[in-house]
């Protein structure tokens, strides 16, 4: 699975909006979620501080860490946070990527549907 295909125009079973694409673009989401979480944590474990929360991030175990780093990961993804974990230094320009992709995706997502949907009905004029 890749944005290629997201982008591809392709019917699937006779419609535009069908529950595959429904289900496609879960996965895509969860894909890129897992993964820049992945970055955050892994950042953070060769110490360099990109999240900073109200805990002392210190003394936090790795669980706490991790889900610390999905959840920064699944707000940015999804809007532009609650602020009540902050990026910092190089988690910042991540955050922005980030931030870019989970807009462009539904974007491009209903952009392909609306012209695949016109082509069509030119097609059969």
């Amino acid at each position: 699975m890749s944005m290629q295909s997201l982008l591809t125009p392709k019917r699937t079973k006779g419609r535009w909006v069908s529950l595959d694409n429904f289900l496609y673009l879960i996965c895509l989401y969860a894909t890129i979620l897992i993964g820049f979480g992945l970055i955050y944590i892994i950042l953070d474990l060769n110490g360099h501080i990109v999240l900073i929360d109200e805990t002392n991030y210190a003394g936090i175990n790795f669980l706490d860490r991790l889900a610390t780093g999905f959840y920064f990961s699944a707000v940015t993804l999804f809007s532009l946070g609650y602020g009540d974990i902050i990026p910092v230094g190089l988690g910042r320009m991540i955050a922005i990527v980030e931030a870019l992709i989970g807009y462009v995706i539904p974007t491009a997502f209903v952009a392909r549907v609306v012209f695949n949907i016109d082509s069509n009905k030119t097609n059969m004029n």
